[in-house]
C-alpha cells in the first residue's frame, strides 16, 4: 500500500480542485490511499472522495487569532501528534502556501510541493524536500493535477476529468448530521450561488431579481442558500414576496451538495460553491467580472463560463477602480429601469443574456 497525506487546508474552491488529482491517481496507483489535512470547516469535502481514508482537521483559521497560546495549548499539541502517528510514504502541499508547508513539514514523510516559481509564496518551499515546477498559464485544477502525476510518476488524460464524488458517501454524513434524506431529483429546481467573498465579484442584485423572474415566469423554483448573515439578507431581497423563490434554511455543505445535486441546474457567481456544482456535473452558467475564468473557472461537464469583455475585465482586483466611461455601466438598454451597474464589468452581463445560455446548457446536457 501507497499511502499518501495531502495538504490542502482551503479554501472550497480549492480544496474541490484537489478532487480529479486524487482520481487519476487513483486509477494509476490501484494501493494508493489518502490522508488529507483541511480547514476544520471543511471536512466533509474530503471525505466525499472514496479514495480519501482518513481526514484530518485543522484550525489554522481560528489558530492565528491567538497564535501564541495556540503553540502551547493542548489542542495544537493533539493535531501535531494525530498528524504524526502515521507515516506517510508521500506528502503532498497541493497548496503552496507558507502555512500548508508549515503543516507538511510537521507530518512525518517526504515532503513535497510547488517549485519557488510556481508556488502562490515561494517562501514555502523551505518546507518541502522535493518540489516540482508547474505552469503558472494552466488553470488551477490542471496545476494540481500535474503535481500529483509527477510527484507519483504516472501520466492522466487532460482531456477527461473525474471529481470523484460519490453521492452515497454524500448522504452518509448528511444522514449522521441528522439531516433528512434529501428530496428526489427535480426537473424545475434551479440553485442560485449569489454569495462570494470579493465585494467586486458580487452580480448586482437587480439583475439577481430580473433572473428570478426569468426562471419563476418559465416555471422553475429557485432556491437561494446562504453563507452569513449578509448573504442571507441579499437572498431575502432577491425573493421580494414571490413564493416560488425559497431562501434555505442553514445547511452543512453535504446538505447543499445534495440540494445541488436534485436540482437541474446552478446559475452562479465566481464562488467555492460553483466549483461544487461542477465536481457534482450539473448544467451551471458561472458568471465572470474581475476574475479570469480560464485560470480558475469551473471546469467538467456542462459548464459555461461568462466572461466580461469589459475594456478592464479581468482585472482581478478586490475594489473596483474604474474611472472610465459611466455610460457604459447603464442598465438603460437592458430594461426599462435606468441605474449604474456595480461592478461596472458586470454591464456586460446582463439577466437576458445568462438566462438565454442557462437555458442552452439546460438543452444540450438533456
Amino acid at each position: 500500500m501507497l499511502r499518501v497525506l495531502i495538504v490542502k487546508v482551503s479554501s472550497l474552491g480549492d480544496i474541490i480542485h484537489t478532487l480529479p488529482a486524487i482520481t487519476d491517481a487513483k486509477l494509476a496507483r490501484k494501493d494508493i490511499v489518502f490522508d488529507w489535512v483541511v480547514e476544520e470547516a471543511f471536512t466533509e469535502i474530503p471525505s466525499w472522495h472514496p479514495a480519501v481514508e482518513r481526514v484530518i482537521p485543522v484550525a489554522l483559521r481560528r489558530w492565528k487569532r491567538t497564535l501564541f497560546q495556540t503553540l502551547f495549548n493542548s489542542e495544537f499539541r493533539n493535531f501535531r501528534r494525530n498528524l504524526k502517528k502515521q507515516h506517510y510514504d508521500l506528502v503532498i502541499d497541493a497548496q503552496g502556501l507558507i502555512k500548508s508547508g508549515v503543516v507538511s513539514r510537521l507530518s512525518s514523510g517526504l515532503t513535497i510541493g510547488l517549485s519557488d516559481k510556481a508556488a502562490r509564496e515561494p517562501l514555502a518551499t523551505v518546507f518541502y524536500n522535493k518540489v516540482y515546477s508547474v505552469s503558472w498559464e494552466d488553470h488551477a485544477v490542471e496545476r494540481v493535477r500535474e503535481l500529483f502525476s509527477r510527484a507519483l510518476q504516472y501520466s492522466y488524460d487532460k482531456d477527461h476529468i473525474d471529481y470523484g464524488i460519490d453521492l452515497s458517501l454524500v448522504l452518509k454524513i448528511a444522514g449522521e448530521q441528522g439531516s433528512e434524506r434529501d428530496p428526489p431529483k427535480s426537473d424545475r429546481t434551479i440553485v442560485f450561488l449569489h454569495g462570494t467573498t470579493w465585494a467586486t465579484k458580487h452580480w448586482p442584485m437587480e439583475y439577481w431579481r430580473s433572473l428570478a423572474r426569468h426562471a419563476v415566469d418559465c416555471g422553475y423554483i429557485v432556491l437561494l442558500p446562504w453563507g452569513d448573515e449578509a448573504e442571507r439578507h441579499r437572498a431575502e431581497k432577491i425573493v421580494a414576496g414571490n413564493t416560488d423563490i425559497i431562501v434555505l434554511p442553514p445547511l452543512s455543505l453535504s446538505d447543499l451538495a445534495l440540494k445541488i445535486a436534485s436540482a437541474v441546474g446552478v446559475i452562479s457567481v465566481d464562488t467555492g460553491l460553483g466549483h461544487l456544482a461542477a465536481a457534482l456535473g450539473k448544467p451551471t452558467v458561472s458568471i465572470y467580472g474581475p476574475t479570469d475564468a480560464a485560470l480558475s473557472g469551473t471546469v467538467g461537464n456542462n459548464q459555461v463560463r461568462l466572461s466580461s469583455s469589459f475594456p478592464c475585465a479581468p482585472c482581478k482586483k478586490k475594489k473596483c477602480s474604474y474611472q472610465g466611461d459611466p455610460k457604459l455601466v447603464s442598465l438603460k438598454d437592458e430594461c426599462s429601469a435606468s441605474f449604474a451597474i456595480t461592478p461596472p464589468c458586470f454591464s456586460k452581463l446582463p439577466p437576458d443574456l445568462v438566462w438565454e445560455e442557462f437555458q442552452l446548457v439546460l438543452e444540450h446536457s438533456s
